[in-house]
């Protein structure tokens, strides 16, 4: 259970950093990218599940399911659209503000597909 209000929909790049990020953590945070990008790059530890898939009914993949998700895209519109389907679903859910963008410009690290250093695309 994390220790961070569930109040808002939205958080910072630091706030979702603290939130999946390390050994204490509970939260998962949740690409909503499409293959491409999330091959392209992508933050440590994040698990894939395209705005496609969900908007077409997929379910969330078993690492993803019944935790708090801290949700991220590019730029942050795909996101926010990915949570309120979400929430719609039951599911504790928010979005990260600026998306990956945000998140490497922020200075967090970035992984490719071959877990060297990655770019967002």
């Amino acid at each position: 259970m994390s220790l961070f209000s569930r109040d808002n929909k939205r958080v910072t790049v630091e706030e979702a950093h603290r939130r999946t990020q390390g050994a204490h953590t509970s939260d998962v945070l949740l690409d909503v990218r499409e293959r491409g990008e999330w091959n392209a790059g992508r933050a440590p530890g994040a698990v894939h599940a395209p705005l496609s898939a969900l908007v077409a009914g997929s379910a969330l993949p078993k690492a993803a399911q019944g935790q708090p998700l801290v949700v991220i895209c590019r730029s942050g519109n795909r996101s926010q659209r990915a949570v309120e389907l979400l929430r719609a679903r039951g599911v504790d859910a928010v979005d990260v503000k600026g998306g990956m963008k945000q998140w490497a410009a922020a200075g967090n690290s970035v992984v490719g597909a071959s877990g060297n250093e990655g770019s967002v695309a």
